[in-house]
């Protein structure tokens, strides 16, 4: 990367399944994730618990000493229903909860493959991004061409108009975990000039306050 700013990341939210998926293939890209995070020098943020893919790559970090942090609703740590966090847990009352405060701790985010709570963590990080809310990278790690249709569904819907060129940088995508790592710290943000007047302080008018619950 020489020649290239570098973008200091020291915590990175990973969302993905909470099961393993049906190609190995997934469950070895998991851990290596976590072991590139690790020999990085670069801590997780993730869901909580040792399900599937979570389970996968927070168990890695740890192994390489780095600080692992688990944000969990309340409701999954009844009759222990996801198992064990591995490192140290945040319990929070709802799942919007849970996905502001990743967004407050992490400096990049990456998404394994997953279902729809992957999907739905995705694309709200993408479109708080769009809006001005947050300018961190955001990217996929696109296993055995697990996520090609849904770059290619994003890249038709720019065709189409409904995402702008620009907007569509947002979402970075890569086939290994050290080409990923290094496109998110290589990440310029670039705001939109109409959507980076918009004001999201607490502290501004009523009709200016944060309210995470927009979806575009």
């Amino acid at each position: 990367m020489e020649g290239v700013s570098v973008r200091k990341i020291k915590k990175i939210c990973v969302f993905c399944g909470a099961n393993s998926g049906k190609d190995v293939a997934f469950v070895n890209a998991a851990f290596h994730l976590g072991e590139v995070l690790g020999k990085r020098k670069i801590d997780l943020v993730y869901g909580g618990g040792k399900l599937g893919l979570m389970g996968c790559v927070s168990t890695a970090v740890a192994q390489h000493e780095r600080q692992v942090l688990g944000i969990i609703p309340s409701a999954f740590t009844i009759n222990n229903l996801v198992g064990e966090t591995c490192g140290k847990e945040i319990k929070v009352a709802t799942m919007q909860e849970r996905l502001i405060m990743m967004m407050e701790l992490s400096d990049a985010f990456i998404a394994l493959p997953g279902g729809f709570g992957t999907l739905e963590e995705l694309f709200q990080m993408i479109s708080w991004a769009q809006l001005n809310i947050h300018n961190k990278p955001i990217g996929v790690l696109n296993i055995n061409g697990f996520f090609n249709g849904l770059l290619s569904f994003v890249d038709h819907a720019v065709k189409q108009e409904f995402i702008t060129p620009r907007a569509r940088k947002i979402l970075i995508s890569a086939t290994t975990a050290d080409e990923l790592v290094d496109k998110l710290q290589a990440f310029r943000f670039e705001s939109d000039p109409a959507l980076s007047k918009l004001k999201w302080s607490p502290s501004s008018s009523q009709k200016e306050k944060l309210d995470l619950t927009l979806r575009l």
